[in-house]
């Protein structure tokens, strides 16, 4: 799986395309070249994964996940509700027309990496979520700023 660090901002053209940055494209130099798009399921923006980590991802679900219970189920095929797009011979992407309402208004995406897939924001979206008043360092300590352990 690809570890993959940054953000950049990339314009948009009127047929929801944009050039992919070459310093993430470096970062996924081992890849097919396949990656999948999807809604995010916790903000306005989409999540694009490489090909082979959202089939580990996917592959992990499924052992977690009952299919004969229905709300596993639901949430299965929320979570793998997505399409396969490849970089053109430009480096452009091309954003499914079932995502675009995403992104549609969009003059400048902001690309943000998470680690383990990038995050697809509008512009003003990304900054109006970046600037609502997150206390980062409050949320790291809560959720990380456990005591370290005494030996």
């Amino acid at each position: 799986m690809a570890l993959i660090l940054g953000k950049e901002y990339c314009k948009v053209d009127s047929n929801g395309r944009f050039k992919f940055p070459i310093a993430l494209k470096r970062q996924l130099e081992s890849e097919d070249g396949r990656f999948v798009i999807r809604q995010s399921i916790y903000a306005e923006c989409l999540e694009l994964w490489t090909y082979a980590s959202f089939r580990e991802e996917v592959e992990k679900l499924q052992e977690r996940l009952n299919p004969y219970r229905r709300e596993d189920r639901d949430l299965l095929r929320k979570l793998t509700d997505g399409n396969i797009v490849e970089l053109d011979s430009n480096d452009r992407l091309l954003v499914p027309a079932e995502q675009k309402s995403v992104v549609a208004k969009a003059r400048e995406l902001v690309l943000q990496s998470t680690g383990k897939f990038i995050e697809l924001w509008d512009r003003s979206a990304y900054d109006k979520m970046n600037n609502t008043g997150n206390d980062f360092a409050a949320k790291a300590e809560q959720l990380l700023g456990q005591p370290a352990s005494e030996e």
